[in-house]
């Protein structure tokens, strides 16, 4: 243990991972409810809410039932034990789906009526025209598709699909004995959940369950529906695999993947004011009780607004859509590997296009002087171009080894689908690292030239996924720095099983390397400040709960280190105390990009060393995942980095700031200029693409003289 963990790592000085989460989602919400928030945008932020709650409820909710399941009573850094965890993440969570409810009836919907959108929210609130065209909607459309089902003494109560909506009915037979029976039917996902309805002005729209529930006695035309609700469940879909007796990892997964449906119940959602006998129904046959029933005032999952984001005809209440700039210094004739020879490439993501990254590695797979492409994906699009260019590069006789990361959550199936058609193609790949997840973002391209092989590589601060690309803000460097180039073999070298190197020339890898480099970068910054050197450190990540690298803020800023934090989602570090941490701040930006890249800034005695990676500040990124840290060395690049955190710590619109109280608010901004960051990097990407278009005008660059007799 550091002395700086024994020095400041008392309890006390943390905040507990899940309760700082669930304070990062409230910040989401907040964007929801924040009036200048254009009106559909404030649809789409709710959503996002929905969509965290629920994988925090599968993954980090379920890991700490397992906990208490295994009477696991090990405290984290802020002292909580897991039971202790789950009694305040209730309490929380429950005030949290209030809110996010109490958003949608009282601010969305009466604002959605007023500017055009009439939601139907209940059946019976139809008009006759609209009644007549849900029912033929029904009959024609969805009765089809629908798969009633009973239970009695012969047919068992149903296996319920994480995540699925369901209708759940007590019903009686007509000529019976009177008895009450148990019914449901599940809500198609392959239907669209938003229903259009006739209308003469503006859009009316009414939810596929409402539709089904309307019309639930034609499922069942023996019987009389007492009454009927929708439901739906939350399982632990947090995968556990034991890679050292897993004989072939890839089946392992695909047998794992099948199970995470059936995982224990850990949430229910269920109509509030729902039948108490159909309730109590429920609890029995799903396990479930007590604080793990939420009882919903209107649509059981609201991750169906951004279906009503998607709804054409209202994009003056969104935000114009941005379209990703072209990189400067590849707006020219020349090919991509001629220009990264002129110097490194800094590449701004979705400021800056996505494109020069399919670009390099599709140009790589038909350049016939290309000898081999090494890449590693941990998540790809759907229809990733990236793919479908490593299968090329195959076909036409390159050597490809690609890392399929089959353990990146809620991927594996996808990812699975991808290696198994890199190895058709004939790629060589590997599934991963026993016990490591490999989350680190590097393509490696070795090319033969007239001066000898010379290697060109892509290092990243996201996935090489060309859809997210456009809603995350991340960075990448395109380089062919000789030393670089040795490390990054070292790397796929390491990643094949080959064997890690001695050292690294400019590279830092975790689980080995990457913990000491920081708290040696840090540990710097504090000895210059105790010798009165000017001391600084800014860091941008996803995420910091690293009781060391905190111990060793709170240490840096002691001595005198100003310490300024850009964490857009869990921060166990507190900030603004005095004794602690007085000398530290720590800003979150929720905008209309996901903030993702981490970048790092040490003040170095006046020399600013920078670096750029796939690592947050936690013990899973540390310790647990092979990532890669790399420094950004060209003055210019240097510069542009440098204004991004600089712009970034300006924010005073979409910014809020971590106060000593653990809660979080925005700068009050009176008598100040608005400064949003991603609209001011928005605007210069823009001015940058038309500035570089004007030196390389064609017209003004070429003359036609016609030949005259």
């Amino acid at each position: 243990m550091s002395d700086a963990v024994l020095k400041y790592g008392e309890s006390e000085n943390y905040v507990n991972r899940e309760l700082s989460w669930l304070e990062f989602n409230y910040r989401i919400l907040g964007e929801a409810r924040d009036k200048t928030t254009p009106l559909f945008e404030r649809l789409k932020f709710l959503s996002i809410t929905a969509s965290n709650l629920d994988e925090f409820f599968m993954v980090r909710v379920a890991s700490l039932k397992d906990m208490v399941h295994a009477n696991y009573t090990k405290r984290d850094i802020a002292g909580m034990t897991a039971q202790e965890q789950l009694d305040a993440i209730d309490g929380k969570t429950h005030e949290l789906v209030e809110n996010q409810y109490r958003t949608y009836n009282r601010m969305l919907l009466p604002l959605l009526k007023q500017h055009g959108l009439r939601v139907v929210t209940e059946h019976e609130k139809l008009t006759k025209e609209e009644a007549v065209y849900v029912d033929r909607y029904f009959e024609e459309s969805v009765y089809p598709v629908l798969t009633p089902m009973a239970v009695d003494s012969s047919r068992p109560f149903p296996l319920i699909h994480n995540k699925s909506l369901n209708i759940a009915a007590l019903v009686r037979k007509k000529k019976g004995d009177g008895e009450l029976e148990f019914a449901m039917v599940c809500v198609p996902g392959g239907l669209p959940r938003v229903v259009e309805l006739p209308c003469q002005e503006g859009k009316s729209i009414i939810y596929l369950e409402e539709v089904i529930e309307r019309n639930i006695d034609k499922l069942f035309l023996n019987y009389d529906i007492i009454s009927c609700h929708p439901f739906r469940v939350m399982r632990n879909a947090d995968l556990s695999i034991d890679e050292d007796e897993a004989e072939d990892l890839l089946k392992e997964i695909e047998q794992k993947l099948k199970k995470r449906q059936w995982g224990e119940v850990i949430r229910l959602d269920i109509e509030k004011k729902a039948d108490k006998r159909l309730l109590d129904i429920l609890k029995k046959e799903l396990h479930v009780g007590g604080h793990a029933i939420y009882e919903i005032d209107g649509p059981l999952d609201l991750t169906v607004l951004m279906k009503v984001f998607g709804l054409p005809g209202f994009d003056e209440f969104k935000t114009p859509p941005y379209t990703p700039q072209p990189v400067p210094a590849l707006m020219n004739e020349d090919d991509i590997f001629a220009n990264i020879r002129k110097g490194d490439i800094l590449l701004t993501h979705p400021f800056e296009t996505f494109e020069p990254v399919v670009n390099f590695i599709k140009k790589a797979a038909r350049d016939p002087e290309v000898l081999a492409i090494k890449q590693t994906l941990y998540r790809v699009s759907g229809n990733s171009p990236i793919i479908a260019a490593l299968a090329e590069a195959a076909d036409n006789g390159k050597q490809v080894s690609v890392l399929v990361e089959l353990k990146a959550r809620f991927d594996e199936e996808n990812n699975i689908l991808w290696a198994k058609m890199l190895e058709k193609a004939g790629c060589h790949v590997i599934y991963g690292l026993l016990g490591l997840k490999t989350h680190s973002k590097i393509t490696l391209v070795v090319r033969r030239e007239e001066e000898g092989i010379r290697r060109y590589v892509h290092l990243g601060t996201g996935n090489y996924n060309d859809s997210t690309a456009k809603l995350y803000t991340d960075c990448g460097l395109l380089t062919c720095d000789p030393l670089i180039g040795e490390d990054a073999t070292a790397v796929f070298n390491m990643l094949s099983g080959y064997s890690e190197p001695l050292g690294w020339n400019k590279l830092s890898l975790a689980p080995l390397w990457l913990r000491g480099r920081f708290l040696r970068l840090i540990q710097r910054e504090t000895r210059n400040a105790r010798e009165g050197i000017p001391a600084r450190i800014v860091a941008k990540m996803n995420s910091l709960c690293d009781r060391e690298i905190i111990a060793s803020l709170y240490e840096a800023s002691n001595a005198g280190v100003k310490i300024q934090l850009i964490v857009r989602g869990i921060c166990c570090l507190r900030a603004g105390i005095p004794g602690l941490s007085e000398n530290i701040t720590v800003c979150s930006i929720v905008g209309n990009f996901l903030e993702h890249s981490r970048i790092f800034y040490f003040e170095n005695d006046g020399e600013p060393q920078i670096f750029m990676g796939s690592a947050d500040w936690m013990p899973r990124n540390l310790d647990r995942r092979v990532e890669i840290l790399f420094p950004v060395e060209d003055e210019k690049l240097k510069a542009r980095i440098c204004h991004i955190l600089e712009v970034q710590l300006a924010d005073n619109v979409k910014a809020q700031y971590l106060r000593p109280d653990g809660t979080y608010a925005k700068r009050n901004r009176r008598g100040k200029e608005p400064v949003c960051a991603q609209d001011t990097f928005c605007a210069e990407a823009v001015q940058a693409a038309k500035e570089a278009g004007k030196k390389q005008d064609p017209a003004a660059m070429r003359v036609f003289i016609p030949l005259e007799q």
